[in-house]
């Protein structure tokens, strides 16, 4: 079958926030099925979906067209009431690399040199440098040129058109639309006239914002969401149902007329060549590794561990014989790691992180011991990136990095909340402002917001919407999709059902619902890259924040080469600072990294469930569990930071039952008990069934590694394969074929709930160390907690009960 003789070059995306209802894939399959064989998105002054709709159109066999709308500034100068006049906006398409550099400057300059908060915008002198390898449509019939002949200032339009192909010459078009509005109709014969005077080319366009006529409705809803507005409203802003995705059939012989312009649109989409892919992480350089980064990270991580083993592993009494025995495991497992990560290229990574959290403890910025899997590392304790002994506690390296899978790794930083921006103020002075940003992140319309909005948009009385809300489960951690709340809540059927106006409320619902409504900046994602940013990826600006944003989201920054640093705020660690500072008002400075762990007082408060103010083990289900399992070590309260999660869960009443004695641990198979004996028979963490397989099936841990990946996603296939190799290794090893089987059976149950035990112990020392200290100075940490808290009316409550109870004792 012939492709279709049409391509559309304006599309708004949902990326055109409260604008577009179009998602990518959907358009990518209406494209498909019309046997289109490109098309363009042309979101509304951004290019947040670019990279996202480049991969999906690859991947469907569909040539991608990147453009946007972008707005140039009125040079009227006609400020109403103080505000700017809306700017005129030009469609740019890109038509190979430099176009595409050149948008990115373009877009990225809008935004950062604009006002806060408005449109973004540029004066057109601004395009004369930055117009090659893009293709401009003149945007009838809102553009400068279409406004100004609605306004019969045709002299002023010609003048436009004509600067305008001096900026894109031979790559400028008239463009054309048709949707039976009254202001085309009007403006349409001049544009011709125009068009054929100053010898230009004619393109045939369609504004499509939605899939189809059922969808108009709901998008004209959508419209009133973002405006403010109400359905029934005069004088607000609207489209037709011609704003559509239509087929080539139906532009054809909409311009059947005008038949040069839309072929036309076949001309554009041959002329653009271009499509953004995946870009391999790109990372800045080390600026004091003076060009050997694998040298600088081999020097900072030996003397790093050195200064680690005198202060928490050399007894003063140790001879150098035995000094020399205790630290051979660290020095080994130091080397190994290095290698590894040095092999893999990621010595700069390693170092970059290094450097900020080493600025931010010598700033007296209290840093987390450590987050994710990265505590697993060696190096990173050398670093003191992490301050948790990976030995100690049974910490694997492979579950950070796998030598057997390059992936970058991942460092997650818990910083003060109070003072986390100032970590990355420095990162930016040190690596050039350009250079580094934050990441863009999109908020949705989500199941009981979209009926809310929807109800008010419809001007439904509150009370019913608010009834109807609150009848969907409200889980932010798995949301709910309207759609299971109406399929599993009778009340909602019945009323969708009885009730016109409520059928009609969740019919625009569900149709809107998922779309995006805001863009934000991500709460910790920091990209900091080797060149400006704007060289690989938009820019844009949080109204809220004086710092770039990237205009491609987490998955899509890092597709694009950036590579990600995620700086999060954690308030605990501001409380344990403030608490320390209390302390030392009156009393010794006390150094939380060196207290003891295993102090009775603070065991036997967490055991009588007075844990109010304790990181991870506040909540009333937690208080109970503590109550009963009355933790007497630290490894108690990281097994409870990985138990206490649905799924998990169920095995604590086991767990405490085997801790007590009133149960005997079930180990699966002897050689399984060095493994499991610290969780009493009961796999708990992912490191588990690493050491399981390598213990048994004498797998390295690399590939023990992928087999707990394989494990979490279930695919048949791979499963397979993964049991064949896992039973014949441990056979060859002696175990006998229907253990083997059995073992790989009860380890895969577990490896889908599995827990980082790497995270689980370093939030398990952040959880211990507020608790050592709400035990031993109970008044100073409550005191800290409140002045966190003061505008938590319920937990400042608590804590006054807590200091009422102390009192009277």
């Amino acid at each position: 079958m012939p492709y279709a003789d049409f391509v559309h070059l304006r599309v708004h995306s949902a990326y055109s926030l409260s604008e577009g209802a179009l998602k990518i894939k959907e358009l990518v399959k209406l494209c498909a099925a019309n046997r289109m064989p490109a098309v363009a998105v042309t979101d509304t002054g951004n290019l947040f979906g670019a990279l996202e709709f480049s991969l999906v159109c690859q991947e469907a066999g569909v040539q991608p067209i990147i453009g946007c709308l972008i707005g140039i500034r009125r040079e009227d100068g006609g400020h109403r009431l103080g505000a700017r006049p809306a700017p005129d906006p030009i469609l740019l398409l890109v038509q190979n690399g430099e176009g595409w550099r050149n948008l990115l400057k373009l877009i990225s300059r809008a935004y950062l040199e604009g006002e806060p908060g408005e449109s973004p915008q540029l004066e057109l002198s601004a395009f004369e440098d930055r117009a090659q390898g893009l293709i401009a449509l003149t945007g009838s019939p809102s553009s400068q040129v279409g406004r100004l002949l609605a306004e019969g200032q045709d002299d002023p339009a010609e003048t436009t058109l004509k600067r305008l192909a001096g900026i894109f010459p031979g790559r400028l078009y008239i463009e054309l639309m048709r949707h039976g509005l009254e202001i085309e109709n009007r403006i349409e014969s001049r544009l011709l006239d125009l068009a054929y005077a100053l010898d230009l080319p004619l393109v045939a366009t369609n504004d499509i914002f939605f899939a189809n006529e059922e969808m108009f409705e709901a998008h004209d809803a959508l419209l009133c969401i973002a405006e403010g507005a109400y359905v029934g409203q005069p004088n607000r802003r609207r489209l037709t149902p011609e704003h559509r995705f239509k087929s080539a059939d139906e532009m054809r012989t909409l311009f059947s007329d005008l038949p040069e312009a839309a072929d036309n649109t076949l001309v554009i989409a041959r002329r653009c060549a271009f499509m953004p892919e995946i870009v391999k992480p790109i990372l800045p350089a080390f600026p004091e590794a003076a060009g050997n980064e694998a040298e600088e990270l081999r020097r900072q991580a030996e003397e790093g561990l050195e200064a680690r083993l005198a202060a928490h592993l050399f007894a003063p009494a140790m001879d150098a014989a035995a000094r020399e025995a205790a630290a051979g495991p660290y020095r080994e497992r130091l080397q190994y790691e290095l290698r590894t990560i040095i092999q893999m290229g990621f010595a700069g990574y390693f170092l970059i992180v290094a450097e900020f959290i080493k600025w931010a403890k010598a700033e007296g910025i209290p840093v987390g011991p450590g987050r994710g899997s990265g505590a697993g590392s060696v190096v990173a304790w050398a670093l003191t990136i992490t301050d948790l002994d990976p030995l100690r506690w049974g910490l694997l390296f492979e579950r950070f990095l796998n030598p057997e899978r390059v992936s970058m790794p991942d460092f997650d930083i818990d910083f003060c909340q109070d003072r986390r921006d100032e970590v990355i103020r420095h990162v930016q002075e040190k690596y050039g402002r350009d250079r580094v940003a934050q990441i863009i992140t999109f908020g949705k319309l989500q199941a009981r917001a979209v009926l809310r909005d929807v109800g008010r948009v419809l001007q439904l009385p509150f009370g019913q919407v608010d009834k109807l809300c609150k009848l969907i489960p409200n889980n932010p951690t798995n949301p709910v999709s309207l759609k299971q709340a109406i399929d599993n809540e009778p009340v909602l059927q019945n009323a969708r059902d009885t009730e016109e106006d409520v059928r009609r409320l969740m019919d625009i619902a569900l149709k809107l619902e998922g779309l995006y409504r805001h863009a934000s900046t991500h709460a910790a994602g920091v990209v900091i890259g080797d060149r400006p940013l704007d060289e690989l990826v938009p820019l844009y600006r949080d109204p809220r924040s004086d710092m770039p944003v990237t205009q491609f989201n987490m998955k899509y920054v890092e597709q694009a080469g950036l590579v990600k640093f995620d700086f999060l705020g954690l308030k605990t660690l501001t409380v344990l600072a403030k608490t320390v500072e209390l302390i030392a008002e009156r009393g010794p400075r006390i150094d939380l990294s060196a207290l003891p762990l295993e102090d009775d007082k603070t065991f036997a408060m967490i055991g009588r469930g007075e844990t109010t103010g304790i990181f991870q083990l506040e909540s009333s289900g937690m208080r109970d569990v503590v109550r009963k399992l009355k933790p007497d070590r630290f490894e108690d309260i990281i097994a409870l930071v990985a138990l206490y999660r649905p799924g998990p869960m169920d095995n604590i009443p086991r767990f405490i039952a085997c801790k007590h004695g009133a149960e005997q641990p079930d180990y699966l198979y002897p050689a399984l008990e060095p493994i499991l004996r610290e969780t009493y028979g009961i796999p708990i963490y992912q490191e588990q069934v690493l050491q399981i397989a390598q213990g048994l099936a004498a797998f390295s841990l690399g590939r023990a590694d992928l087999l707990r990946r394989a494990m979490g996603k279930k695919i048949k296939s791979e499963m397979e394969a993964q049991r064949k190799a896992f039973v014949e290794g441990a056979v060859a090893n002696g175990v006998p074929g229907p253990k083997a089987e059995q073992i790989f059976e009860q380890v895969d149950k577990f490896a889908g709930y599995g827990f980082n035990k790497s995270h689980a112990a370093a939030y398990a020392l952040v959880a211990y160390q507020t608790a050592w200290m709400k035990a031993n100075y109970p008044v100073e940490f409550l005191a800290a907690s409140m002045t966190f808290e003061l505008g938590n009316t319920d937990k400042l409550n608590v804590f006054r009960q807590e200091l009422d109870r102390m009192a009277i004792k």
